[in-house]
């Protein structure tokens, strides 16, 4: 069945094709709805598939492994396809509701940053992935700046800039890649970071480019600048599916390339407790609802990537609470993007300082916001909860001084939060009524446009009530990332006779 792995670029290229060129608009929003309900359907199969079968690969062209464009798919990959699907979806439809699908090419650009995404968590090569990094960016700048105002155009030069800076490096560092390994096909390059300082520089080049697309500290500061200065519908986008991807990478390279250094764990440490205060406590300063979560965003990416600081002890259970951490965070953040966009969208505005008494009003939109909160608190009864106890007992396992200094700051960082989230509530929900001569009395927030909201809130609620079985999923996907070995035979045995492609890659020469 890996035959069918392309079909997960095809189809959606195919659709967005049709979309572009549509006149009908019911076509159009239809096929941007249609299309990640069916690669959420397609990844749930393959989640599915590759638990009972094991990593599956294919070469386009029937070229042996090593010289094709692979194909590579585990239930990492097809966990990752299911979540950023359901987040795009919640998304388009927010978009459907608000009009901002009136413009003609939003659904095909939607869908060609959806199909961008699908070939950057199935590919198995790294030149291949900075191609389909450009997919999702190219689709990603017409997008920030079609709406036209002086704000968004802004907001997307430095967008464009900084992606442009991080294209460069990406392709720079795997350029050199080949030039010293011979290779850049993720399988071939299996343990050729350890002990090749070489390699391991040239793949620290790759690893700097994808810290700064993921908005890691200390190259954070232009994703709370950007994503807000976007409509909600594409910020909601952009937060499940550009730092995912990268996140999703930097995973896949530090077990495959690196096979887990330990001694990368301090500088994994370092940049994930700075990463998690920042985030934390910079929220507090902004003045708008969406600054305010996109510091949230920087704030959940340490907590992802600092499991792999601590893999010593037991890899699997530390991988897999990063992952569901990942998956709670795509989903939570992008409900809280679109409630606080359903706020934007009826009261013109999401400036702290002019909004009010929002409780009173709404109280529907005030209790989907609040449960938002709550989970990327960590409080019960949502998803974050579970998120922050795995992250906090894999980090314990190791039982290092190093593990009760992360916990710390992941407790102090909860904490700022906390207080990130208590300060929009009270000067948006809470508080006077808003100035009724300016806000008619009989203005209330549609609940078509609460709904995408409403709808990922029930989905984070349904991940704390599931979470045995999702615990499970999670761990089978850090199992199958894990599995090196057999990731390395899927995809270096995919030519039509099985032979394994000779490969350049020299270990253990500086």
């Amino acid at each position: 069945m890996d035959y069918v792995l392309p079909l997960f670029v095809g189809i959606p290229l195919a659709l967005v094709a049709i979309a572009a060129m549509s006149p009908w608009r019911w076509l159009r929003d239809g096929l941007a709805l249609v299309t990640p309900i069916g690669t959420l359907a397609a990844g749930a199969w393959l989640f599915g598939y590759t638990g009972t079968h094991g990593t599956i690969a294919h070469a386009v062209g029937a070229y042996v492994g090593g010289v094709a464009i692979p194909f590579a798919a585990d239930q990492f990959a097809a966990i990752m396809i299911v979540t950023a699907s359901l987040v795009a979806f919640a998304s388009n439809w927010f978009a459907i509701v608000v009009g901002e699908t009136q413009s003609r090419f939003y659904p095909a650009l939607s869908l060609m940053l959806l199909t961008g995404v699908m070939g950057g968590l199935l590919t198995a090569d790294l030149f291949n992935f900075f191609v389909f990094i450009e997919v999702m960016l190219l689709p990603s700048y017409g997008l920030m700046a079609m709406t036209g105002t002086w704000g968004r155009l802004s907001a997307g030069r430095t967008f464009v800039l900084v992606n442009l800076a991080t294209s460069t490096m990406l392709l720079i560092g795997v350029s050199v890649l080949y030039g010293v390994a011979g290779a850049v096909n993720i399988a071939a390059l299996k343990d050729a970071a350890a002990g090749n300082p070489t390699i391991t520089v040239t793949m620290g080049i790759i690893l700097i480019a994808l810290g700064l697309k993921a908005g890691v500290f200390p190259m954070h500061t232009w994703l709370p600048r950007t994503y807000p200065s976007t409509s909600a519908s594409v910020m909601g986008l952009f937060s499940a599916l550009h730092t995912k991807v990268a996140v999703y990478m930097i995973y896949r390279l530090y077990v495959v390339v690196f096979g887990l250094e330990d001694r990368w764990g301090w500088l994994i440490i370092a940049l994930s407790v700075a990463s998690m205060l920042v985030g934390a406590f910079a929220g507090l300063a902004e003045n708008s609802m969406r600054r305010v979560i996109s510091y949230q965003m920087v704030n959940g990416m340490p907590f992802i990537l600092v499991m792999l600081a601590f893999t010593a002890g037991n890899a699997k259970a530390a991988l897999g609470a990063g992952i569901f951490y990942a998956l709670h965070h795509m989903v939570t953040v992008g409900s809280l993007i679109l409630s606080t966009g359903a706020v934007e969208e009826t009261y013109g505005t999401d400036l702290l300082s002019k909004l009010s008494g929002i409780a009173r009003r709404d109280p529907l939109v005030a209790a989907v916001f609040v449960a938002g909160a709550f989970s990327i608190v960590g409080f019960p009864p949502f998803s974050g909860l579970w998120g922050k106890v795995g992250v906090v007992l894999g980090v314990a396992h190791a039982g290092t001084g190093a593990s009760w200094f992360v916990i710390t700051v992941i407790v102090i960082a909860s904490f700022g939060a906390f207080l990130s989230m208590l300060r929009l509530w009270r000067e948006v929900f809470w508080g006077a009524e808003m100035n009724r001569e300016r806000i008619p009395q009989a203005l209330r927030v549609p609940f078509a446009r609460l709904a995408p909201a409403t709808f990922l809130v029930v989905v984070s609620f349904g991940m704390f009530i599931f979470a045995g079985p999702l615990v499970s999923a999670t761990q089978g996907a850090a199992e199958d990332l894990l599995d090196t070995s057999g990731y390395q035979q899927a995809v270096l045995h995919t030519g039509p006779h099985g032979d394994e492609a000779p490969v350049g890659v020299v270990k253990g020469e500086g």
